[in-house]
């Protein structure tokens, strides 16, 4: 089976954290949309969320066993899983189509907010995952995802984000260069 991973999950070292997985493979799913949008009241973040709509997400699909789909449920808890259609995946890469694949959503968008802001580290590990497939994936990324007009704190020297991993100084600037195209 296979989970679509299209935030933090993008990025390899920080999957590490909470589980293994088989292959990463680079993908976009039609019918949905990604936006920046906060879980609950607790989070001192706001993460990445999808929720079918018109549009399309770039990720990677993760092959995973029942014990690893348990831990990334524990992982993206305030979200829940439906299935995908192999029919929505666009991939140069091939999958096994017969597998079970999962996205985790939140059905209702709610606006990042001061208390609760996009933060750099999460953008800046998210980010450097995509660079991990190419800069055109992480292109892609940034201008399929909505919200970024939302309240973004710069917490690169003091990280609020948990799962920061694998983003090293020279992302930075590619990094910075790429939201240049979207909060300028």
């Amino acid at each position: 089976m296979y989970i679509f991973g299209y935030g933090s999950l993008i990025n390899s070292s920080s999957r590490q954290l909470t589980g293994q997985t088989g292959q990463a493979i680079p993908s976009i799913v039609h019918g949905l949309v990604r936006h920046w949008s906060k879980i609950d009241d607790s989070y001192v973040l706001s993460p990445l969320i999808v929720n079918p709509g018109d549009g399309q997400v770039n990720g990677v699909l993760l092959e995973v066993d029942e014990e690893a789909l348990a831990e990334f449920d524990r992982r993206e808890r305030g979200y829940h899983r439906i299935q995908l259609s192999p029919e929505q995946i666009a991939s140069e890469t091939g999958f096994n189509a017969n597998a079970s694949i999962w996205v985790y959503i939140k059905d209702e968008i709610e606006a990042p907010c001061e208390n609760s802001p996009i933060v750099q580290t999460y953008v800046d590990t998210v980010l450097a995952g995509c660079l991990e497939v190419s800069e055109s994936f992480a292109a892609h990324f940034v201008q399929h995802t909505q919200g970024w007009h939302h309240p973004l704190e710069n917490d690169r020297h003091q990280p609020k984000y948990g799962n920061l991993a694998g983003v090293s100084d020279h992302h930075h600037s590619v990094i910075d260069g790429l939201l240049l195209t979207v909060r300028s």
